[in-house]
């Protein structure tokens, strides 16, 4: 048994909320740069290469790369042998969470109570999901999430006659609602199987994957390229004013369901989907 004292989980929780909002993927700049150059009309062409710049622009200021920092979601995978000392986990993720973004001089974005809309003040709390692992490490994934991109996400509820197309199509006409509300292009992270609320999380989990990272299972790895292409086939472009660059990835996570069901979720990102993890 590892003893861990969760102040140290409060500070990379704080170090985490600064730094995923600041410098995004590696393989998620150096896609947008790719599809810069993938660009044949000089509009769409010359804002893609704006939002490198963008992104090199605050690496270099030290600021978020979007004014949007979103809203804490926090995956936490703790290892069975692992022994929390000095307070509760959730207590310490949600100082992490407020001291992140009032240290970090990060927008807070979170309201108390969903009707009575009053700021929080410091973005807290956090949305956390935490699973039980194998081992004495900690692994922690910050996601900031901003709601441009969060209101275009959507779920459907299929039976089990859904063909594959049916599911394809469904994504691209997500895509397709969502026009440039997004800030594409976008990453769209799909969830498949599971129940209402799992197949909901698999979508947000499915954003958090390496881009150049296509799913294991082939037949799910070849679903993901059709619906990459279908979504860019739309033309809406980058920021919405046309183009071949619509979505910059698809990453799909599937899990076992019902033999009545088959839940799907689409949850969009946009072109700064961005996330940090850190492993104590």
């Amino acid at each position: 048994m590892r003893d861990l004292d969760v102040s140290i989980i409060e500070q990379a929780v704080r170090d985490l909320c600064i730094s995923a909002n600041k410098i995004l993927p590696p393989e998620l700049e150096n896609r947008i740069s790719f599809c810069a150059g993938c660009e044949c009309e000089e509009l769409p062409k010359s804002i893609m290469n704006s939002l490198g710049e963008n992104i090199e622009a605050a690496k270099e200021l030290d600021i978020p790369v979007c004014q949007d920092t979103g809203m804490a979601v926090v995956f936490a995978e703790i290892g069975q042998e692992v022994h929390l000392t000095g307070g509760g986990f959730e207590e310490a993720v949600n100082k992490g969470v407020s001291r992140g973004y009032t240290e970090g001089f990060l927008r807070c974005s979170v309201v108390k109570d969903p009707l009575r809309r009053v700021n929080t003040g410091d973005n807290t709390p956090a949305v956390i999901h935490t699973r039980i692992v194998d081992g004495d490490k900690v692994r922690i994934t910050v996601a900031p999430k901003g709601f441009g991109s969060e209101n275009m996400s959507c779920l459907k509820m299929f039976t089990p006659s859904a063909t594959r197309q049916d599911i394809i199509d469904f994504v691209v006409e997500s895509a397709r609602k969502a026009g440039s509300n997004p800030c594409p292009p976008m990453v769209l992270g799909v969830g498949i199987g599971g129940t209402f609320e799992q197949c909901a999380l698999l979508a947000k989990i499915a954003l958090c994957r390496n881009i150049d990272e296509p799913n294991a299972d082939e037949y799910y790895s070849s679903m993901e390229k059709e619906m990459l292409d279908g979504v860019n086939a739309l033309g809406i472009g980058p920021q919405g004013f046309g183009g071949k660059t619509t979505a910059l990835s698809v990453a799909i996570e599937a899990r076992p369901t019902h033999i009545a069901g088959l839940p799907v979720a689409v949850n969009v990102g946009c072109h700064v989907t961005r996330h940090a993890s850190v492993e104590l």
